[in-house]
């Protein structure tokens, strides 16, 4: 027996209009949420799920944003995030305004003092910067980086433990080739002055998404830990890019042996065109399909 039809209240379709947004691939956003809105047509819904999901999906996503003044780049993360929607970038100690759904900047004022990191830690920070600025140019022709101050910003001399945190963010957005892909890094990096050491988490995170004529994703994580003495900011610094160069080098090799084989092993049957029957799709009853009711069991909003 068919289930029975209902129609979605306003909360069930503010949900699942969240989940596809916050589930889109690397750089498609803009594309779900405007087929999202033609779908729903209704404004305030789309207007309330857009809001709530394009902060989450933007620092997640470790996107990149030019300036308003054209003074350079700033990342949105989770870890350089001020007040709402405000975002520092220490390189040029500078706040960035950003407008979320639009993804742009719309306004940049002057760092405060009390959000900067102290002189003592700003040795550390900018000395780690400026390497990983050089590997990054080496490594992600297209890639942004930042070192941002997470624990300890205040401390004013040798004595004290503090965190910094590298982010490395490069993405190669071709939608007319269709295809899209993306590669973030995070890596933690506590100074432990008491024991002498650096003690290095990374966490790397690869997307990508090719769909001319099929649908085929990529979604892998990584983890690793590496450790280090505690030495001078430069040579602490030359030492931890050293330590993220190699784990990265080391993953994306992984990477390529992995998937070298792909095209002729798990993704043979995918060379055959689709199927177009040019059956409508009905849109007025989706809850008749499998997908919608897995997303409502999923967002708990099934009842």
């Amino acid at each position: 027996m068919a289930e029975e039809e209902c129609e979605l209240n306003e909360k069930q379709k503010r949900e699942i209009a969240k989940w596809f947004l916050l589930n889109s691939p690397g750089g498609e956003i803009q594309y779900i949420a405007k087929d999202l809105r033609s779908l729903l047509n209704d404004e305030k819904v789309y207007n309330e799920a857009a809001l709530e999901a394009f902060p989450l999906y933007n620092k997640s996503h470790l996107i990149c944003l030019e300036l308003p003044n054209r003074s350079g780049e700033v990342l949105v993360t989770s870890y350089n995030e001020l007040e709402k929607n405000e975002y520092l970038d220490p390189r040029t100690a500078q706040v960035a305004t950003v407008d979320h759904v639009k993804q742009v900047c719309t306004d940049v004022r002057p760092a405060a003092d009390e959000e900067l990191s102290s002189s003592y830690i700003e040795e550390f920070r900018c000395a780690l910067d400026a390497e990983i600025l050089k590997y990054a140019a080496e490594a992600y022709p297209k890639g942004i980086c930042s070192v941002y101050c997470v624990n300890g910003k205040d401390v004013e001399g040798p004595g004290s433990n503090f965190e910094l945190l590298v982010v490395i963010s490069a993405a190669k957005n071709s939608p007319q080739n269709f295809c899209n892909g993306s590669w973030r890094s995070v890596w933690n990096v506590e100074f432990k002055e008491d024991v002498q050491m650096l003690e290095v988490r990374g966490k790397l995170q690869v997307g990508a998404h090719y769909f001319e004529e099929g649908n085929v994703q990529l979604d892998a994580e990584h983890e690793c830990k590496d450790a280090t003495i505690f030495q001078a900011p430069d040579d602490c610094a030359i030492a931890i890019a050293n330590i993220i160069r190699h784990h990265e080098a080391e993953y994306f090799e992984s990477l390529e042996a992995s998937y070298s084989n792909l095209p002729d092993t798990t993704f043979k049957d995918l060379r055959r065109k689709l199927p177009v029957t040019r059956t409508l799709f009905p849109w007025h009853n989706t809850l008749q399909f499998s997908l919608t009711r897995d997303i409502q069991r999923e967002l708990g909003i099934d009842k």
